[in-house]
């Protein structure tokens, strides 16, 4: 495979986020409105330290683990637990290591994405406690939502796609 890994990226985007989470304790109040119902109100409150340690959590460390989990197990699978079509083709010595670096490298493509959305879901966190009462603005959460999901549909679309065709040998 001659692709460049996207795993420096991923490392980039996971130090900005954090960076990003650590610098706007500044925005937050100490009581955090991190829970809301329909309508955008707050119905659930946090100090901010917790809520930021959370944020934290999710935001880097959810894609941190997904990339390391996608990058490394299916490397130490054996191979009747690896579930791809075209299966033995894409096994076969001759690309398997291919195959496992497409597979990584979608697993940092699938981190960057969710740490993206987690990071700006934080910010309209941010900007819902600059109001009182706290509200969040929901036409951009759900605008986030359906960016989210397109990307994710664009994301499993190329990953099937790769593995579904079977190039005649």
């Amino acid at each position: 495979m001659n692709r460049k890994s996207s795993l420096p990226l991923l490392l980039v985007v996971l130090v900005a986020a954090a960076v990003f989470i650590w610098l706007s304790d500044a925005s937050l109040p100490p009581v955090v409105a991190s829970h809301f119902v329909a309508g955008g109100r707050a119905n659930g409150f946090m100090p901010r330290g917790a809520y930021l340690g959370l944020m934290l959590a999710t935001a880097v460390g959810m894609p941190l683990i997904l990339s390391l989990v996608t990058g490394g197990i299916t490397r130490l699978l054996p191979d009747r637990f690896i579930n791809l079509p075209n299966r033995d083709y894409w096994l076969a010595p001759e690309r398997r290591q291919q195959t496992f670096d497409y597979l990584a490298d979608q697993g940092y493509r699938f981190a960057i994405l969710l740490c993206a959305f987690f990071c700006f879901m934080h910010w309209l966190v941010i900007r819902a406690n600059e109001q009182q009462p706290p509200r969040l603005p929901e036409s951009m959460l759900f605008t986030a939502l359906a960016v989210f999901l397109v990307a994710l549909v664009i994301w499993l679309g190329a990953f099937f796609i790769r593995f579904r065709r079977r190039p005649s040998t």
